[in-house]
C-alpha cells in the first residue's frame, strides 16, 4: 500500500504537468506541479503517520492467537532491535524538510539573480563582481538550511 501511495503522489502532478506543458502553458504548469507535488508530499506524510500511530503493522489474527509462532518471532525481533522513538523520525523528516526547502528556495532566487546578473554583465562588464556577490548570496539559502539540518541530526 505504501508503494502505492507513493507512486500516486509523484505520478498524478507530472502527467498533469506534462499536459500542461503540452497545451504551452509553461508557467502554469510549473505552478500546477510544484504546488500539487508539495500538497502530495503533505498527504504523504500525514498518511504514514497516520500509519505509524496505528500500529497497522500487526493483524487480527496474531492477537487473537491463530499465529502464536508469528507473534512469538515478532516479540523476538522486537527485543533484539533497539528501540526507536517518534522523535528520531521526527528529526530525520525536519531535516529533510530543511534541506529540501532552502534548496527549493535557493534554486528560484539563483534563477532570478543570475539571470540578472548575467543581462547586468552583459552590458557592463565591469559589474561581474558585484553581480556575483548577489548570486552568492542567494546560494547561501541552501547552505543555511543544510546548518540547520546539521544541528537537527546532531541532537539525535
Amino acid at each position: 500500500m505504501t508503494l502505492w501511495i507513493l507512486l500516486l503522489a509523484v505520478a498524478t502532478p507530472l502527467a498533469v504537468g506534462y499536459v500542461l506543458l503540452r497545451a504551452r502553458t509553461k508557467p502554469l504548469a510549473a505552478r500546477f506541479v510544484m504546488g500539487s507535488m508539495g500538497a502530495a508530499l503533505v498527504v504523504t506524510l500525514a498518511l504514514f503517520g497516520v500509519d505509524a500511530a496505528t500500529g497497522s503493522s500487526a493483524s487480527a489474527d496474531d492477537a487473537t492467537g491463530v499465529n502464536s509462532a508469528l507473534v512469538v518471532a515478532d516479540a523476538a525481533v522486537e527485543q533484539a532491535t533497539p528501540a526507536t522513538s517518534n522523535d528520531q523520525g521526527a528529526a530525520f523528516i525536519g531535516a529533510a524538510i530543511a534541506v529540501a526547502a532552502s534548496s527549493l528556495g535557493a534554486g528560484i532566487a539563483i534563477a532570478y539573480a543570475g539571470s540578472a546578473a548575467l543581462a547586468a554583465v552583459s552590458e557592463q562588464p565591469d559589474l561581474f563582481g558585484r553581480a556575483m556577490v548577489v548570486v552568492g548570496l542567494a546560494e547561501g539559502v541552501a547552505i543555511y538550511g543544510l546548518i540547520i539540518a546539521v544541528l537537527i541530526l546532531g541532537k539525535v
